[in-house]
């Protein structure tokens, strides 16, 4: 298998200076029990009562340890882990990765091989999309931890007073949002928020006219951006862009509840916890549903969450994948769900909720859809390729000529 220094392709200057003035953290703690380190992304993603529910559970049924949890800003985990990952002594026994991040350290030997193991956590995992995520050359190094689908928020208000359905279909969604605007009179309001350069939630678009980001063929990659079903899809998004939307043609996805809580968007799509972005006052208003496709069920959604899996590096293997053990347990499940994070057993998605939330988010995930699973998507997304992309195709570039030229650059970067 290849080596970690593989991760060196990320071009995270950042991690030599990292690797320059970091110390070796201690195997014990002050009261000479074994740390066991878990590194989980985001500041806030996993809830706070989830990481004391760890802490508490952990210890109390392996002694003699102490669980140490520490939160990796997602802009700051990839430099992290590849500074710590090759160091026994500074690597964390567990780690979380994006989805989208996981083929890469999944491919490089980051990861400790589950294959014969992966059976203790449940017998029924996923997302497949995730579990396949985790997988490389037939083994499993990482598992799901949690999903949460993009699905649309909106003002029940807007739809009404503008004498607007809920869509169920794609076309009937992308004619609606527009007439949204129209009906505003309001050129600085949108009748769904589309940024230029968000690709995370444009790519819906491409998948459901049938299109891809690239596909493997053989050995090799192929950019797929310029296919016929593709380009249709983008054309469709460009005309949201223009028509529906008062969005920057530079912005990027992230906030997207702002211009919806200060009354500018009828609507916006994100994963299931922006639902929590809304103010409590707005809540009455708020409706949630999954964006439709033209052939009865949900769009295929790009799917966000996570990936986690015990370090190949860590000096505490039993104790490592214990924690796993005790994150894929009942309780745990239940909390994450609870929580509005998809569980990895699907037992627990019913106590997600019976609301439109709940069902918004289900629904969206049946179709989801990961970015292609090759070892180098993570440049990919350091690199910003899609977001220069979609602000071009924004910007009024040559939509076919535009794919065609990304499809080089995809095919440049995932067949290194």
């Amino acid at each position: 298998m290849k080596n970690l220094t593989r991760l060196a392709v990320l071009g995270v200057a950042s991690a030599l200076a990292l690797t320059a003035c970091g110390s070796s953290d201690s195997d014990d703690s002050a009261s000479g029990d074994k740390v066991i380190k878990l590194w989980l992304a985001g500041e806030t993603d996993t809830p706070e009562a989830l990481t004391k529910w760890l802490e508490k559970e952990y210890e109390a049924d392996n002694e003699g340890t102490d669980l140490k949890i520490e939160h990796i800003d997602w802009g700051q985990l990839v430099p992290r882990l590849q500074t710590a990952l090759s160091d026994e002594n500074q690597t964390p026994d567990v780690f979380e990765v994006g989805n989208t991040q996981s083929p890469t350290f999944t491919s490089v030997g980051a990861f400790t091989d589950l294959t014969d193991k992966v059976g203790e956590l449940g017998d029924d995992i996923g997302p497949e999309s995730f579990v396949e995520a985790g997988a490389y050359d037939g083994k499993q190094f990482a598992v799901p931890y949690y999903w949460g689908s993009r699905y649309v928020f909106y003002s029940k208000k807007a739809f009404a007073d503008a004498g607007i359905a809920l869509p169920t279909t794609l076309d009937a969604f992308n004619t609606a949002v527009v007439e949204l605007k129209k009906k505003s009179g309001d050129k600085n309001y949108s009748g769904f928020w589309v940024p230029g350069q968000d690709w995370r939630n444009g790519i819906s678009w491409i998948f459901a006219n049938g299109g891809d980001i690239a596909v493997q063929e053989g050995d090799s990659w192929v950019g797929k951006l310029s296919s016929a079903e593709s380009v249709k899809g983008l054309e469709a998004w460009k005309n949201l862009s223009d028509n529906a939307s008062a969005a920057p043609k530079d912005g990027l996805d992230a906030e997207a509840w702002v211009p919806f809580n200060n009354g500018e968007a009828a609507a916006f799509m994100a994963p299931g916890w922006a639902r929590w972005s809304v103010p409590e006052e707005m809540a009455a208003d708020l409706g949630g549903f999954a964006l439709p496709g033209n052939d009865g069920a949900a769009a295929p959604v790009f799917a966000g969450g996570s990936n986690i899996g015990i370090s190949a590096k860590s000096k505490n293997q039993d104790e490592a994948f214990a924690l796993l053990q005790l994150i894929y347990s009942d309780e745990y499940q239940s909390l994450l769900a609870e929580n509005g994070l998809g569980p990895a057993n699907p037992e627990f998605t019913a106590k997600m909720g019976e609301d439109e939330f709940a069902k918004s988010a289900v629904d969206a995930a049946s179709n989801s859809k990961l970015t292609p699973t090759s070892p180098n998507w993570t440049e990919v997304e350091t690199s910003q390729v899609m977001e220069e992309f979609f602000g071009k195709i924004a910007g009024g570039a040559d939509i076919a000529k535009t794919a065609a030229d990304y499809d080089a650059k995809l095919a440049e970067i995932l067949n290194k």
